[in-house]
């Protein structure tokens, strides 16, 4: 078997990839807060993951993938503050936090499922692992680490030794740097392993534990679902980039004081997707799936568009480069559905795109593989069987994909068009504008381009101010 390497954020360094247990990889992905939609750019993270498990899978292991839903407990912020995002968008969306829940949790699946992504072996929700979430609170208190304070349960992280080592913290710089009010808590880096509910208000979610009524902190739910499901110490943690210096160094934290492990013996993080505005969740704008499928682009454009780059680099998003990743795809599913029936694979090919996919998921040289392939003088039914084989890890579904029928233009609407070129190429601009109304008012929009003109299906009056505006 050929030898995968994988970026540990740990050890900040590659490392070659060998299971812990036989031949299965255990491995955890950290899921999302189900308080609204998802954020093209958080979909980017699950797509690095969906491609290593599908490379995992491809060397032939046997992978137990697990991601929790988190329906309570992330505070708006990662410093224990705030209102907790559940509620808070409960009272956005004038429905109960448990129907929030569900709602975004239905839509974050259905995303995955229009980026081919892959569901986990196991989906766990915090709030069905609330007792053993108490559980572990209750060791990590008994092996010393805890505190109490007037609003919860805190992890002391002065008695950890090696507390942040995940991201290289400076503890005792941000101790005597700390400029924001910390409160009762004791260091700036100790978090909160239980909230008590305020008083004199009950809260949609809360249960009752050994130190008051009240629900567990966002970290806690991650270390306890990851042990119940994968066991004290487990091959792979995933998570964003985002989560290295809070997230995934207090589940560190809480895994050495409880069990005495890093919890995992690789972690590995995505990057960022950035995006030319400034859009947010908390500002209530920002780019979802359904943005691109408003502008009729195939959800798997914009996997192949992340593909074309490393998972730990960050990604520069604009709209020309989705659609000139669009296009590619396009290009390459109609050469692939051209080529008649697969035939065996070659495996000096299969060879090449190995090596660059074990190299650290290195997608973007996999792609030029790919492409080589596709230019290539070997036998179409070659290629064709060739491409399948890496597209298991590639995920663009190439085997599924079939040519869509011509969408059928009315034969007045194609004179229209014919007439407009006809005035376009004698310069009568006046003519060619007012045939364009024409068409439009047959519910038709003219797209010029370098090749000509076409016609496609006329777009809502909202989407068309949406596109002006992006552009």
């Amino acid at each position: 078997m050929m030898t995968i390497r994988l970026y540990d954020s740990y050890s900040r360094s590659l490392r070659e990839f060998e299971p812990l247990q036989g031949n299965q990889v255990r491995m955890y992905a950290c899921g999302p807060t189900v308080y609204d939609y998802a954020h093209i750019g958080n979909l980017r993270t699950y797509l690095f993951e969906d491609v290593l498990r599908r490379t995992l899978e491809f060397q032939g292991y046997e992978v137990l993938h697990v991601m929790n839903i988190t329906d309570v407990g992330h505070l708006t912020s990662d410093a224990d503050t705030g209102e907790d995002k559940i509620e808070k968008g409960s009272r956005r969306a004038g429905k109960s936090a448990w129907e929030i829940a569900e709602i975004y949790s239905d839509a974050f699946k259905q995303d995955l499922r229009q980026l081919n992504i892959r569901d986990p072996g196991i989906w766990c929700r915090a709030t069905d692992h609330v007792g053993e979430q108490i559980e572990d609170i209750r060791t990590i208190e008994s092996n010393g680490y805890t505190y109490a304070t007037s609003d919860g349960i805190y992890f002391d992280t002065s008695k950890l030794r090696n507390y942040g080592y995940l991201a290289r913290l400076d503890v005792d710089g941000l101790n005597a740097g700390q400029r924001i009010e910390v409160g009762e808590k004791r260091n700036a880096t100790d978090f909160a392993l239980w909230k008590f509910s305020p008083e004199n208000q009950q809260r949609q979610m809360e249960w009752d534990s050994p130190w008051g009524r009240g629900f567990p902190g966002w970290h806690i739910e991650c270390s306890a679902m990851a042990v119940k499901y994968l066991g004290k110490m487990f091959d792979i943690h995933c998570g964003g980039k985002d989560h290295i210096p809070v997230h995934h160094s207090n589940e560190i934290a809480q895994s050495e004081a409880c069990h005495g492990t890093r919890l995992a013996n690789f972690w590995l993080h995505g990057y960022f997707l950035e995006t030319e505005d400034k859009m947010s969740k908390s500002s209530g704008e920002f780019l979802r799936l359904q943005t691109l499928l408003d502008r009729n682009i195939d959800p798997l454009g914009y996997r192949y568009l992340c593909l074309t780059a490393h998972y730990r680099s960050d990604l520069k998003f604009t709209w020309e480069s989705l659609n000139g990743a669009h296009t590619a795809l396009s290009r390459l599913r109609n050469m692939v559905a051209g080529w008649g029936e697969p035939g065996t694979a070659d495996t000096g090919f299969v060879i090449r795109f190995r090596n660059e996919i074990h190299d650290d998921l290195n997608t973007a040289k996999g792609l030029a593989v790919v492409w080589d392939l596709a230019r290539s003088s070997l036998p179409d039914e070659v290629k064709k069987a060739t491409i399948f084989e890496c597209d298991r890890v590639l995920g663009l579904n190439l085997e599924n994909w079939k040519p869509q029928p011509l969408l059928a233009i009315p034969d007045k609407a194609a004179d229209l068009l014919n007439r407009r070129n006809q005035a376009r190429a004698a310069k009568d601009w006046v003519a060619a504008d007012q045939i364009r109304v024409e068409i439009q008012e047959m519910g038709f929009e003219v797209i010029d381009s370098s090749t000509g003109s076409h016609l496609r299906k006329k777009q809502p009056e909202s989407f068309r101010q949406r596109s002006r505006k992006d552009a």
